[in-house]
């Protein structure tokens, strides 16, 4: 395993959309247990393919393993089912954007469907903080960052705060 170099905005690569997994391949499995040990490293909670620079729709995230509960899932080609209409608000950072956090309203339940590295399909509800992790990650692999989430203020105070670093 490796730790991989996280891209950091404004990288144009975090702004592409991704392009479905077709196989999973002896790669695709090392590129995931790469990006849990990068992830766990930054240390965060989820890592998308386009932050270590492949544009594939795949990511990894681990939702309480700072609070001692760890659960890893690598999600590949992952889709939202269903969204709640209920909204919750958290601060939401990014390991492509360290110092910076953001106010961030999404739904607040979402069930995601995805393909495990076994190849299996996965279905699983998330809430809380787990739904505002996958939502994030999966911005990532549609070229969405946090910036692009906040109205136009809000977005040039928290572009202004993070090159002033």
């Amino acid at each position: 395993m490796s730790v991989l170099p996280i891209l950091k905005w404004p990288d144009p690569r975090l702004a592409e959309i991704c392009a479905p997994i077709q196989e999973i391949t002896p790669e695709i499995k090392t590129l995931a247990s790469d990006m849990l040990e990068t992830m766990y490293d930054a240390p965060g909670r989820g890592l998308a393919g386009p932050q270590v620079g492949v544009l594939q729709r795949i990511f990894v995230m681990d939702a309480g393993w700072k609070e001692g509960r760890p659960d890893p899932i690598v999600c590949i080609n992952p889709m939202l089912q269903e969204v709640s209409e209920e909204r919750a608000t958290n601060s939401e950072g990014c390991l492509s954007i360290p110092g910076v956090s953001a106010q961030i309203s999404r739904p607040a339940l979402v069930q995601m469907v995805w393909t495990g590295l076994n190849g299996g399909r996965y279905v699983q509800s998330f809430d809380g903080f787990a739904a505002a992790c996958v939502q994030h990650e999966l911005d990532h692999l549609d070229g969405v960052v946090t910036f692009d989430h906040l109205k136009e203020s809000d977005r040039l105070a928290l572009i202004a705060e993070f090159e002033a670093q």
